[in-house]
């Protein structure tokens, strides 16, 4: 559905009289399989956002070939904006617009008859909890249910591939898990591609197949979610001690076991162990051997962010 080679975006600066290239994105290599659900995720500035403009047709890039939805970017940028719908993270509808209306405009930009667009839109209302709000005014409208109106803008030309930049930002956890629900929808019942962008990592791991994620322009892992979270070396295990005496003892005794160093800060031992839970038993009787008092132990399994941190060194909401 998304083959990219090589696709890159230069920007030119100026400064006084001193220009400079900024290569926001260096080249990457993406390929989205029919029916998946994608993630794209990056801190800001690692080239997130200037890839999805390009591969939506919103940026002509510098070099590299795409073709998205079976069109080529730059040979055909006209049938890949009829064939795929975009959800931008500001949204499209205007604040005193009736609902009904901006979805039938909508679709009668894509070409759709307004009987179809109609149709289609009141379809889409009932598919996605927006019942009764046909004839209200988009400003009238909760959060949750402004992106869900988005969503459905993007799906009333009944797109093949859709681009949703950022969907449940600024929503309050319940409509996040609702609109959660709709995402995963478009594929189950469908039939939909989701390219997704967001900086949620439990949204990513919740909801896609697959995780791409930049970092300073260039893709640095394509993976499954728990194929990258098991790429990051063993679980992390935390001890807090009574006192720095047992910090010492603690921070020896569980350097046995740890797959790297045992980072000790105040009464917090910690370490990355490999099958933390399985390796439980042992160290707790190494550390009472030891005479090491506990106040509390944890153990937890490897994240997205812990993932991202590996590859980058820094978390994924740190700006670049």
């Amino acid at each position: 559905m998304i083959h990219a080679t090589a696709l890159a975006r230069t920007f030119q600066t100026k400064r006084g009289k001193d220009r400079s290239e900024v290569k926001a994105v260096a080249g990457v290599d993406i390929d989205v399989a029919e029916g998946e659900i994608v993630g794209f995720l990056g801190p800001n500035g690692a080239g997130k956002t200037t890839t999805l403009r390009m591969l939506t047709t919103l940026l002509k890039p510098t070099s590299g070939s795409a073709t998205v939805a079976g069109h080529d970017l730059l040979a055909d940028p006209v049938a890949v904006r009829q064939s795929i719908g975009y959800v931008s993270q500001s949204g499209s509808t205007s604040s005193n617009a009736i609902a009904g209306e901006e979805i039938v405009s909508h679709g009668m930009l894509y070409g759709v008859s307004q009987k179809q667009a109609t149709d289609r839109g009141q379809e889409l209302f009932d598919q996605l909890d927006l019942d009764g709000m046909w004839l209200r005014k988009t400003k009238t409208l909760s959060g949750g249910q402004r992106r869900r109106l988005d969503i459905a803008m993007g799906l009333v030309h009944d797109p093949r591939l859709v681009f949703l930049d950022e969907p449940t930002t600024g929503l309050d956890p319940q409509a996040r898990a609702n609109l959660w629900m709709h995402i995963s929808d478009l594929r189950e019942k469908r039939g939909s591609t989701v390219f997704l962008t967001t900086h949620y990592l439990d949204e990513a791991d919740a909801l896609c197949d697959r995780i791409l994620v930049i970092d300073c322009g260039v893709i640095v892992a394509s993976d499954t979610p728990d194929a990258l979270k098991r790429g990051v070396s063993g679980d992390l295990v935390s001890l807090v001690v009574n006192d720095v005496a047992d910090a010492a003892a603690a921070a020896n005794t569980l350097s046995r076991v740890a797959e790297g160093e045992t980072s000790t800060d105040g009464l917090l031992v910690s370490a990355r162990v490999r099958d933390g839970g399985k390796a439980m038993p042992d160290l707790l009787r190494a550390l009472d051997a030891s005479g090491v008092s506990l106040e509390s132990i944890e153990v937890r399994r490897p994240t997205l962010d812990d993932v991202f941190l590996t590859m980058t060194g820094r978390s994924l909401r740190e700006n670049a």
